[in-house]
C-alpha cells in the first residue's frame, strides 16, 4: 500500500465539487426531479410530460421531430413514445402526406393526463423556484437558456 499515490486535495489543486456547474445542475435536477414526482403521483417521469405537452401544444408530429423538440435522442423517443402508446395515452398513424412516416398524437386519455399534469408542473416549477426572489428567478431561467 506504500506505492499508492495520494490523491490531490482541494486545497492543492483548488477544484471544490460543490461549487461546479455541472455537480449544482444536477443536484438542482433532482430536487425537481423528485418535487414532479410528489407532485403528480409518479404517474408521469419528467421525459413522459415534455411529450405529452409538445404533443398538446404543437399536435401531431414524427416521432423524430417529436424527440427533437424536447431535446431526447432517437432511442429515448422511441422508448417513451412506446411506453405512452402502451397506456393508451398516444397513437401513432401513418401520415397522410408521406406513407413511410407515422405521426404520434394524443389519444383522449393522452389529453387529460396531460391537462391534468400540466397544473402540476406550473407547481413544480413554483415549488423549485421558492429560494429565490422574483428577478433571480427571471435571471436564474435566462441564463439556464443560453447555456441549454
Amino acid at each position: 500500500m506504500a506505492d499508492t499515490p495520494k490523491a490531490r486535495t482541494s486545497d492543492e489543486h483548488g477544484y471544490q465539487l460543490h461549487e461546479q456547474v455541472g455537480f449544482l445542475l444536477r443536484k438542482a435536477y433532482q430536487r425537481n426531479c423528485t418535487i414532479f414526482s410528489d407532485k403528480i403521483d409518479g404517474t408521469l417521469t419528467m421525459m413522459q410530460f415534455s411529450i405529452l405537452h409538445r404533443l398538446a401544444e404543437d399536435g401531431p408530429m414524427s416521432q423524430n421531430l417529436l424527440g427533437r423538440s424536447v431535446a431526447m435522442d432517437g432511442a429515448t423517443t422511441k422508448g417513451v413514445v412506446d411506453r405512452l402508446g402502451a397506456r393508451g395515452l398516444l397513437r401513432t398513424e401513418r401520415d397522410p402526406s408521406d406513407r413511410r412516416r407515422h405521426l404520434v398524437s394524443l389519444t383522449a386519455e393522452g389529453v387529460a393526463l396531460v391537462n391534468s399534469a400540466t397544473d402540476a408542473a406550473i407547481e413544480v416549477s413554483a415549488d423549485v423556484l421558492v429560494p429565490l426572489n422574483k428577478r433571480e428567478r427571471e435571471t436564474l431561467i435566462r441564463l439556464l437558456g443560453k447555456i441549454a
